[in-house]
């Protein structure tokens, strides 16, 4: 790796560290590398509620540019029950965590994405849009995404989950606090009351030509419902 790529040292849940870290984070230093600290607080876990657990991701932030030293810090509080981002939990804490962070510091903020259904599916762009939608209204300098089907599945993660977090990202850019309210509660709507029956989605090979790395027709056309579907909760959503 080069100095200047990102070096990953993880915090554990939570406000913990562990000795391997800590040696990583000595070389990191000496070395004068790129460090990104990463930890992701757990709604309903030994941080408590969302108020607790926003408490607790914002100490975090700081926990991660004092004790390591870190150029940058990946968030991604995650729900206890659902193991995912983009619960409606997790994405307040996010949003209220980094609103606090930006409004008193100069620190760069990352979040990471977990949706519940897999790649190919309406309800995984939908999952990523609310995301992009609260990190970018919320000052988040930096989008990690899309690990979907919560990042566990063999060959279920593509580059248009990702392509659609960086579009809708562009297209929340600016808009009013107020609507963005509106909007990320007409879209998690559409998709919290499935999260026992989630689509799995399609393997990578499923939903890609392989040979080429494009999308396929079929999933093009996911991709083409689910701006409408933004497009109708008004965002001004366009193709870059």
């Amino acid at each position: 790796m080069r100095a200047s790529d990102s070096h990953e040292v993880s915090q554990l849940n939570e406000l913990k560290i562990d000795v391997g870290a800590l040696t990583f984070t000595a070389h990191y230093v000496l070395a004068g590398n790129i460090i990104m600290c990463e930890q992701m607080p757990i709604f309903g876990g030994y941080a408590g509620g969302l108020e607790e657990t926003a408490i607790v991701d914002v100490a975090a932030h700081i926990n991660a540019f004092v004790m390591t030293q870190a150029t940058w810090h990946l968030d991604g509080p995650i729900h206890v029950r659902w193991g995912i981002t983009t619960a409606r939990e997790p994405l307040a804490v996010a949003a209220h965590c980094a609103r606090a962070v930006e409004a008193n510091t100069h620190l760069m903020l990352g979040n990471q994405y977990y949706t519940v259904a897999g790649p190919g599916t309406l309800m995984c762009l939908l999952e990523t849009a609310a995301q992009a939608i609260t990190d970018t209204a919320s000052g988040r300098e930096v989008l990690s995404g899309v690990a979907s089907a919560k990042g566990v599945a063999t060959n279920k993660t593509t580059g248009l989950e990702a392509r659609f977090m960086g579009e809708v990202a562009h297209a929340a850019a600016g808009m009013p606090l107020d609507k963005v309210n509106e909007i990320l509660d007409a879209l998690v709507k559409r998709y919290e009351k499935d999260y026992k029956t989630a689509p799995a989605g399609m393997r990578f090979e499923e939903c890609y030509d392989p040979v080429q790395i494009v999308p396929t027709e079929e999933y093009l056309a996911v991709y083409d419902e689910a701006v409408a579907v933004l497009q109708e909760l008004g965002v001004n959503y366009k193709y870059w």
